[in-house]
This record gives C-alpha cells, structure tokens and sequence, in this order.
C-alpha cells in the first residue's frame, strides 16, 4: 500500500484530493496537511511514499516546504499540484527536487496518472509545461561542459509532449515503450534542477546569480 500525504490550504480541494488518493487501488492518504509547517513535522515523521505539495502556501510556500524536505530526505518524491503555468514557479519547484508537476485544473484521471507514474518512479509533465520546457532550453545557451544538454532522444521526448501527445502515444510514436519515455522525462527533470545547483538552475531560467 502507497502512503500519501496531502499538504494543501484549502479545505475543499484537500478533502477532494483526499478522496482521489483512497480512490486509487494500491494507495492510501496517511495524512493532511494545511499548511508547510505541518507538513515539516508530519511527513519525517510518517515517512510517506508520496507528498502532494500545493505551492502556495501560507508563510513557508510549497518550493520551499519541497526543499527543506528534500534536505533530510532525500529520497523523498514530491508531486507538486497547482494552478501555476509560470515557468519561474515550474523550474522553481524541480530546483527544489520535486519529481513531478501537474496542474490542479487537470482531469482526476490525469491526476491519478500522475500520481501513479511518481510512484512507478517517473516523472510526470503536463503538455503545456512541456511547451515552456523545450522554449527555455531553446533560448537557453548550451552547457559548456554538455553533460546537461538533453539528448536527441531526450529531445524527442519533449518535442512530442510539448504537441500534447500521452506516454502511451509518444511510445508509439517514438517506437519505445512507456517505462522508457518515464525514463527519459525524469532525465530531463534532472537535468533542469542539475541536482540542486542553483547556478545552473538560474542559467536556465536566464537569470544571474547575486554578485554576478
């Protein structure tokens, strides 16, 4: 049974992503959250499989919740579950280790989806996201050292998201299966937030960091 915790202010859409998780075979919403600084002291504590994180929150937002987590538990996956499109918020949230972002407005099947894939060990990513992805790596300049340019098939991936196409469709596309396509988007993930260093993460976003 996968153990999830919900850290969301609001009362209605907390008890409606509370139902969706009990709704799910194989999944169990352990706990509620209304706000980061009870998730800090709940989610170490009950070690959960999962946390969905709204990101605004009150006081302590949810990047920051997400970071302070990730720092003592490191293995922690974090869904992070929002109404943002920005992409400052979008590479925010995967800088601060999330491990995948959908929209609320998104359909429950898809949320479910989501859910499911951060467990199997993906990396979910709406299409639009996607389409602000591949522009910021376009206007991105290369890394000097490669290491963190996406690959062609990385590329493939994300072209092909970005058009709004599923897993299972980019599969067939791309003629991979879908465990590869989870694979190749949690690369890209990694790739974006390159493991927590911040430079790299504000050359993405094209900004510079302080003293620069």
């Amino acid at each position: 049974m996968a153990s999830i915790i919900i850290v969301e202010d609001n009362n209605v859409v907390r008890s409606s992503l509370e139902e969706l998780v009990n709704s799910i075979p194989g999944c169990k919403c352990v706990g509620c959250c209304a706000d980061g600084e009870e998730g800090l002291k709940m989610i170490p504590r009950l070690k959960p499989d999962l946390v969905m994180m709204d990101i605004h929150l009150p006081n302590l937002s949810g990047i920051e919740c997400t970071a302070k987590l990730k720092k003592s538990m490191p293995g922690l996956s974090v869904l992070i579950l929002t109404v943002y499109e920005d992409e400052t918020k979008i590479f925010q949230a995967l800088k601060a280790g999330a491990s995948g972002y959908i929209l609320k407005r998104s359909d429950p099947r898809d949320i479910i989806t989501a859910i499911e894939e951060v467990l199997a060990g993906g990396a979910p990513m709406t299409s639009s996201i996607g389409r602000k992805v591949v522009e910021s790596f376009r206007e991105a300049s290369a890394p000097k050292d490669g290491k963190d340019a996406l690959s062609r098939r990385e590329n493939e991936v994300l072209e092909t998201l970005s058009q709004g196409f599923t897993n299972k469709e980019i599969a067939e596309k791309l003629s991979i299966n879908v465990e590869t396509v989870r694979w190749h988007l949690k690369q890209i993930y990694e790739k974006l937030h390159v493991h927590g260093r911040t430079n790299a993460a504000l050359k993405f976003l094209g900004m510079k960091p302080k003293g620069t």
